[in-house]
Formats: structure tokens, sequence, C-alpha cells
């Protein structure tokens, strides 16, 4: 059935990109192709996804695959082919690209706003070639297929310089290769840039302007997490202050900041480097990542004698912070006493703006106290997307510690009880933003639940 599909597809100069159990996934340069789609429902009952390309790129990776087909590609044509899959990544703005060997096809995949997107599966025999040429590029050492290699090299498409980072991984059917994209950050790094509501965003300000004290920031890998932290030590940047920062790896440059990358075997760890740091005469400490109990003890430590610390930490929300940390042996009553300010946050994919539309199918919000129905709003795709979504915006959860929750924390209150007061008090969690940006058009119910979960639980 694939190879009729393919046939089906390039007949009408479209591409197949991907065929799962329940779905097929498809590029056309048109939204009017209803006979192309009359005949895949023809041979296949499967739902169709319909992503909207450049006419120019389908005619380009057409090309490549066809030169793919043959058993050996020119050194010629393999650049060719390798210059559009990294073209193609750096415009349609993809953090990763993942290169994967198969026992049916070579798969590539580009991660764009945090989703793994298919591109036209090549035939197997082109996999050790690529990852030759790749290999080359990266200064790796091309025998070496046993063991994990780390390499980069930088490209130059039009106007924009990239760094590409390589990592291998011996797999059952070859080598993966995943290329991270290094382009410089244009994410403007201030509070107001990150999209907080107006309630939020003044109690981050108001937890800056302490002289002491913990501020954590976090959510899974991915979340944009360093984007908020660097916002934060943008509005401390001055003159008169000493801010030193640990990190794994240094993320972000930034002028005015004492930065300290780890270096775990030459014995720079988070708790050496926090230790030294702490004879630095630091006024602010930023600490990428508080992973252990000796960093926690360490962080809350400097917190409570006269330094205002900042970190992140991987929990799935403020109040499930407080349980993390506890976990790590941190006493609730030195909690109670550190902590200023917990932002848990996540990134959602937004709606095109170019595409979008309200649907006549109302959705009904979970039972979180919030009775009103709000619009559905969709997006099919567009030549400015390609699929529906076109970058990402963050969701917080900000709980401030203070008053009558300091004393509750001490008193070793449930969590339950904990973010029933924090609420009480004004705290919206991230299910509640969230279905605020829904029925602001600003991502879909889809998106939110992709993120957070099903959202009637």
């Amino acid at each position: 059935m694939s190879s009729t599909l393919h046939d089906t597809c390039r007949q009408h100069n479209a591409l197949l990109l991907d065929v799962t159990d329940v779905a097929l996934k498809i590029a056309t340069s048109s939204l009017t192709g209803e006979p192309l789609l009359s005949e895949l429902r023809d041979i296949s009952s499967k739902a169709i996804h319909v992503d909207i390309w450049p006419a120019r790129r389908i005619e380009l990776w057409q090309a490549a695959c066809s030169l793919a087909a043959n058993k050996e590609v020119s050194g010629h044509s393999l650049t060719n082919l390798l210059n559009e899959v990294l073209s193609s990544a750096i415009q349609q703005r993809a953090s990763d690209i993942h290169f994967e060997p198969g026992q049916m096809a070579y798969r590539i995949r580009l991660r764009i706003d945090g989703v793994l997107q298919p591109q036209p599966p090549l035939p197997c025999s082109v996999a050790a070639q690529i990852t030759a040429r790749l290999k080359v590029l990266a200064s790796l050492d091309i025998a070496e297929k046993r063991l994990p290699q780390d390499g980069q090299f930088d490209y130059t498409e039009g106007k924009d310089h990239v760094s590409f980072r390589v990592s291998t991984l011996p797999c059952r059917h070859g080598e993966k290769l995943v290329l991270r994209l290094m382009q410089k950050t244009t994410t403007p790094l201030n509070i107001t840039a990150l999209g907080m509501p107006g309630r939020e965003a003044a109690l981050f300000h108001q937890a800056l302007t302490s002289p002491q004290g913990l501020i954590l920031i976090t959510g899974p890998t991915g979340s944009g997490k360093t984007v908020s932290l660097y916002s934060a030590l943008t509005q401390l940047n001055q003159v008169h202050r000493n801010i030193c920062t640990v990190e794994d790896p240094v993320e972000i440059p930034f002028n005015g900041l004492n930065q300290t990358q780890l270096h775990v075997k030459a014995g720079l760890t988070y708790s050496t480097l926090l230790r030294a740091l702490l004879r630095q005469d630091p006024d602010i400490i930023m600490i990428g990542e508080i992973r252990d109990s000796e960093t926690a003890k360490i962080a809350v430590t400097a917190a409570q004698t006269g330094h205002l610390v900042l970190s992140t930490l991987h929990t799935d929300s403020t109040i499930g912070t407080l349980t993390r940390l506890e976990q790590l042996n941190i006493p609730r009553e030195i909690l109670a006493s550190s902590l200023r300010l917990i932002i848990a946050q996540r990134l959602v994919r937004k709606l095109c703006p170019h595409c979008r539309s309200k649907s006549d199918t109302p959705v009904e919000h979970p039972p979180l106290g919030i009775s009103v129905p709000t619009i559905h709003w969709q997006a099919k795709g567009c030549r400015h997307c390609y699929g529906g979504y076109y970058g990402r915006t963050a969701l917080f959860e900000v709980l401030s510690v203070c008053g009558v929750l300091k004393r509750l924390i001490t008193q070793g209150s449930s969590p339950e009880e904990l973010e029933s007061v924090a609420k009480d008090k004004g705290m919206m969690t991230l299910l509640e933003n969230g279905f605020d940006a829904v029925a602001q058009g600003i991502t879909s119910r889809e998106e939110l639940e992709r993120v957070l979960g099903q959202c009637n639980d």
C-alpha cells in the first residue's frame, strides 16, 4: 500500500510524509487538493493530515527522493540532498534534525515548535552515505560506529549563519544522528516579552526586588525555563551588583554576569562551584538546575544568608515543587523562610494567525470552577505555517510564598490544602491559564491537552 500511496501523491505533485496505524500525513502546495484526497481515501480509510509546503520545496524534495532511489548516490547529489534538509530545517524554524535508520526506510524528522514533524522518507541505501558525510562535516571518526560521538559544524544559508551540534548513537539498524541548530536566540530577554498575565508579572517583578530569598522556575525540559531565568537576570543586571552563575552548560553568554560552567571530569560540580562562589562576595546567584540534595541545601542556605538565589527544578506544578524540595531533605520551616516565588511553566504552540478560524463546536471546560464554554479555534495550515501552528507561547502558574502560605508550609499542610489557599488568594493554575489562551484563540484545546494531558481528569 505504501508504494501506491507514494505514487498517488507523486502524480498530484504532493509528498507522502508519514504513515501510521491511524493516519496519513502528506505535503502539498495547495489547500484545494480534493482530487488527491479523494484518491487517497479510495486507497486507505485512515485519517489524512495535510501540511502546506511551498511548491519549490516540494519540487526539491521530489528531486532529492528520485536521486536517493539510486543505490549509489554521487557526492554532488548527496550534498544537494543534505543542503535541502538543512535549509528546510532553518526555514521552518526547527530546533533539531533527526536522521533515523530503519528496517524499511531512512526517516528524517524536524522538531518544530517542540513537535517532531516527518519529512519524506528516503531509501535505506543512502543511510551510510549521509552518516559518513555528516561525520566528515563534524570532524568525527567515520570508522567508529560502536560508540556515541559528538561534534559540530557551521553552515551558511543565505544571510543565516548556523552552527549544528551533531550527536551520534548506535541503534539496531545503524547509527542515528541528531543535529541541534545552535542559532543565536532572537527571543527578547525581558519579563514583559515573556507574555505573563498582569498579576503574575507583577509578582515576578516584586520577588526580584527582594534582597534575599529563593526564586524557582520549574517545568520539564524544553519548557522555556532558561529564557525566563535570563529575563529575570536582565532586570537584575546592574553595575552595583555582583551576579554569579553556575551552569551546565552556559547557554546564553551574557555581558555583566560572572558565568561559570560545570566540568565534572575536572571536579567542577554544582556543589564544588557553589561553595567557591559563596566566597566571591555575590549579591545574586543563579544556579542552572537543582539536581540533588546537596545543591538544594547550598541554595536555601545562600538564600537565607543575604543572597537572592534563582534556579530551576523539574516539577509539574508550583505546589509539586514544595514536595520535591522536601524529598531533597529540605525541612519545611527552612522552605517557608527561604522561598519567595515559584513559577511553573509550559510552552504551547500558537495557532497560525493567517489560517485560524472559529469552529461551530464549543468546547466545554473541565470541572475547575469555570462554567462558561469557550470558543473552539482551529487552523488548517497555510503557506505561512505549513501545519496550522506558528511559534510558541508560555503558560504560567505563579505562587508567591508569603503570609498564610508560609505558616501552612511550616505546619505541614497537605498539597491539596496549599493549592486551595493559593487559589483563594488569586493563583491561576497552568490549566486555567491554558483555557484562557484557548478562549482567546492563541492555541487550541488539542494542543493544550498535548502539553498538559487530558483536561477532563
